[in-house]
């Protein structure tokens, strides 16, 4: 089916108030306003918070999403006083703003208190919550607590509605992962220019080396990885390639300046990443969305993690085989992972050196990887598409809809 014949016509003005907590969920943000202007032939209005993506798409945020944007709980409680006060003023803001939906998007240590404030002041207006909570990983109580307070989830993981489903969650779609509309580029993305520009020796297999994209994993991972790294070369010489983002590029080159072998440093947000993750012959990745896609360029891979003591104690919690993103898609610990004591350089170095040679764990994980595009490609449209059409259907859905708010009690 086209995207024109799904287009919805507005005879009215339409208000969505959208709250995005993070730079993450800025993009998907982003994405979705633009979406919605193709989807929707009437009037959008739009408010609520976001950053430089959704700006673009000229959205005005209440407030910087700096403001708001940290990671996990250790990091929220410094800033907790004016986190609240932000969620709060959110609040206020979307009651004062009458919308026909509130979609937040991701980042629930802000996005959800959000939701269930405005749910309980304003029980009529819909709200959708774009990215599920790991509800399937841990604390599975969330998805029945969920119901109180989200009407649907626009999921990026093709299992999450059925764990929804089972765990009695609210009514879940699965829209895409946003990486899908990464697929062509990096299907296109030219190992052999990457390896001519860089210098590398031909004879000299590839190994991707991927420590992290936050200061804190680089910090953990690292020397254990430039350790491993040192055991593989003595056995097998290799030519190593990092790609690093720009907050962590510093760090990166002074770490692995004493490394056995010196990598190759390219930039993580060029095109450079995906063509490095085509010519390398195998990965060795902190786990994260880049499993995803190094799953996606069917690079074979070699998955560690290690984190903090404290949260390391939570690890019972979890209700998963695997923390690997790419192995919960794929249905089957294709990657194979080594987290928290289990992540050494003995470890790490005997599971990525079979992957260097024409060996039964090679091609295991390359048959394995072959499915990765299948199991998270849409029927039709992106991701972004399907989750504007979601959002209208769950808008025309409600009893009242093409009705405005506006002149309704609050």
């Amino acid at each position: 089916m086209s995207d024109a014949s799904h287009k919805q016509t507005g005879e009215k003005e339409l208000r969505l108030f959208l709250v995005a907590g993070e730079h993450s969920g800025d993009a998907l943000g982003g994405k979705l306003i633009a979406a919605l202007k193709q989807r929707y032939d009437g009037t959008l209005t739009l408010a609520g918070v976001g950053g430089e993506d959704m700006a673009h798409e000229g959205f005005a945020s209440l407030f910087p999403i700096e403001d708001v944007a940290v990671m996990g709980p250790m990091s929220i409680l410094p800033r907790l006083p004016r986190i609240m006060r932000r969620v709060y003023q959110t609040v206020d803001a979307a009651l004062a703003f009458k919308p026909d939906a509130v979609v937040i998007i991701d980042s629930p240590e802000f996005t959800h208190p959000i939701a269930k404030r405005i749910r309980k002041r304003a029980p009529d207006i819909p709200i959708i919550d774009y990215v599920s909570p790991s509800v399937w990983a841990w604390r599975p109580g969330r998805a029945k607590r969920m119901r109180r307070y989200v009407d649907h989830v626009l999921a990026l993981l093709p299992f999450e509605p059925d764990a929804h489903a089972r765990l009695g969650g609210p009514a879940c779609t699965y829209v895409g992962h946003p990486l899908i509309e990464k697929l062509d580029a990096i299907e296109r993305a030219d190992g052999a220019a990457l390896s001519r520009r860089l210098g590398l020796a031909a004879e000299k297999p590839v190994l991707l080396v991927l420590p992290g994209s936050r200061t804190s994993e680089v910090t953990r991972l690292v020397d254990v990885f430039g350790d491993a790294v040192a055991r593989v070369s003595a056995q097998q010489p290799i030519e190593v390639v990092i790609p690093a983002v720009r907050h962590v590029r510093d760090l990166i080159v002074a770490k692995t300046a004493t490394w056995a072998v010196r990598p190759h440093i390219v930039d993580a947000a060029s095109a450079d990443k995906y063509a490095a993750m085509r010519l390398a012959r195998a990965a060795l990745a902190a786990s994260g969305t880049v499993t995803l896609e190094l799953a996606l360029a069917q690079t074979p891979s070699v998955v560690a993690y290690r984190v903090d003591k404290l949260i390391a104690n939570l690890r019972f919690l979890l209700k998963v085989p695997s923390v690997v993103l790419a192995n919960l898609v794929l249905g089957k610990n294709v990657y194979p992972e080594y987290l928290q004591e289990a992540c050494t350089a003995e470890a790490l170095s005997a599971a990525i050196l079979p992957l260097l040679g024409d060996t039964p764990e090679r091609r295991a994980q390359l048959e394995a990887l072959a499915g990765t595009p299948g199991k998270l490609r849409l029927a039709s449209s992106s991701p972004s598409i399907a989750a504007a059409d979601t959002v209208l259907a769950v808008v025309s859905a409600q009893p009242g809809a093409g009705k405005s708010r506006r002149g309704g009690p609050m």
